[in-house]
């Protein structure tokens, strides 16, 4: 289903979320593939299109987190609703690996969403490594 975003609030997100996704903060200039608009709450779930409700994705975290808002936590096996990124900080739910190529969580919410999202997928971990080698990644400006 297609929702129309304005342009306006297009630029708001984008300025905002700095052109990267906000779940596993790939830039769209480190991967070469524009960013998508994700419905953190989805429109089939009564989710509006506003800043509130909308963010950058990678394709790759928009394509697995599809409308879905929960997922399990691998170590409790709760039901847990995954990470919003308008209302929570990345860093209170995430870290780097030590050599910069995966997501870790340090949350019930983190790591049900880097799960659900497969953060840690075996082509973004060699991409992530290259970056880290570019001095691209991860990003420092959180």
């Amino acid at each position: 289903m297609s929702t129309y975003i304005s342009e306006s609030l297009r630029k708001q997100i984008i300025d905002h979320d700095k052109s990267r996704c906000c779940y596993c903060l790939t830039s769209a200039a480190n991967s070469g593939i524009p960013m998508t608009y994700d419905h953190i709450k989805p429109v089939s779930q009564g989710g509006d299109t506003t800043f509130e409700n909308l963010c950058l994705a990678c394709r790759s975290c928009n394509e697995y987190k599809s409308n879905l808002t929960e997922s399990i936590d691998p170590l409790s096996g709760e039901t847990i609703s995954l990470f919003n990124p308008r209302k929570q900080k990345w860093l209170e739910h995430f870290i780097w690996s030590a050599d910069g190529s995966k997501v870790e969580g340090i949350t019930a919410i983190s790591r049900a969403t880097i799960i659900r999202l497969r953060m840690n997928n075996p082509v973004i971990i060699v991409a992530r490594k290259r970056w880290v080698m570019s001095g691209w990644h991860p990003p420092n400006d959180l």
